[in-house]
């Protein structure tokens, strides 16, 4: 079934996003990217106190491919 789509405005667009209107069969990723970080990395708000006494990041990746992009046009 068609889909009727009104007015619309893309203020911005990331360079790895993806922008749907209407209808679709499959939408697939063109990118991947793996994120290692330590201990309190991520951590927001105002005044913050963090004590990581010995914090270790195991980067250690047995397996190659987590999300396989090969095939995605």
């Amino acid at each position: 079934m068609p889909a009727i789509v009104g007015a619309f405005k893309i203020n911005a667009v990331g360079t790895s996003s993806i922008v749907h209107i209407g209808d679709v069969i499959t939408i697939s990723p063109y990118s991947e990217v793996k994120t290692f970080a330590g201990a309190g990395s991520f951590n927001t708000g105002d005044g913050l106190s963090i004590n990581n006494q010995n914090s270790v990041t195991n980067a250690y990746d047995n397996d190659t491919i987590d999300q396989p992009i090969t095939g995605n046009a």
